[in-house]
């Protein structure tokens, strides 16, 4: 009795060496106009144009639903992290006036890095050492009328689910007295898997939910941080993986 095939790996290596092409050529033509272009946002909307093209040639269009929920004014936007695809993804389907919150292991990356810092990128450390700085640098930008962009479980793993939520995107909101917008990012996790699974071409969808206005007070930071990962938890239908077992 002859055992099942496997299904063979060469259509995806075949998709992983153009998605990787694509990515580097769109990615390299967009940090060289971003190196000689005035203005952020100018800047911004080259990057913006870039990635959706990237993700349009690699087969993975992103869609955005719930744009009447964003603010015209200054907010924060806080999702679920689920892949290192989520950034461009973002940055694919949001205007050009939001800038990210990122890990600083990102700033030394080759290319990448120097494309996010001529972009407006924050990085911030994980770790308790220059946390502090960073975390001031991060609120005098929004209390100055910057619009931004946190992950704030901080990190992915293999395991879909909700990990738990680190409070510095929702101090920062609090102090500059603007709304938090839950966001829900789907899709990534399957383009480009965290456990080494070679990618794939997968329909992307970012879903804004409606704004949580921060309430005067004590506490008003720890309130915008349990509403928002109550309402991405409800929309992600996922596991709450910060939730104690049993």
């Amino acid at each position: 009795m002859t055992s099942p095939s496997r299904p063979s790996r060469l259509p995806y290596l075949v998709y992983t060496l153009y998605a990787l092409l694509a990515f580097l050529g769109v990615g390299l033509a967009a940090l060289l106009l971003v190196l000689v272009l005035p203005g952020l946002e100018r800047r911004r909307r080259v990057t913006k144009a870039a990635a959706r093209l990237a993700l349009r040639l690699a087969g993975s269009p992103v869609t955005l639903e719930g744009l009447e929920n964003l603010p015209a004014g200054q907010c924060v936007v806080v999702s679920n992290h689920a892949s290192y695809l989520d950034g461009p993804v973002f940055t694919a389907a949001l205007p050009a006036r939001f800038g990210f919150v990122i890990k600083r292991e990102m700033a030394v990356v080759p290319l990448a890095g120097l494309l996010l810092r001529r972009i407006g990128s924050e990085f911030v450390e994980r770790v308790r050492e220059g946390r502090i700085a960073d975390a001031r640098r991060v609120m005098r930008r929004a209390e100055n009328g910057h619009s931004l962009v946190f992950f704030p479980e901080g990190t992915f793993g293999i395991t879909p689910g909700l990990l738990k939520f680190h409070a510095g995107a929702f101090i920062t909101a609090a102090r500059a007295g603007c709304p938090v917008v839950p966001a829900v990012i789907q899709g990534t996790r399957q383009a480009l898997p965290p456990d080494g699974r070679l990618p794939r071409p997968q329909r992307l969808r970012i879903t804004l939910l409606p704004p949580i206005q921060p309430q005067a007070g004590a506490g008003a930071a720890s309130r915008l941080q349990q509403q928002a990962r109550a309402a991405i938890l409800a929309a992600l239908g996922e596991p709450d993986l910060a939730a104690p077992p049993g």
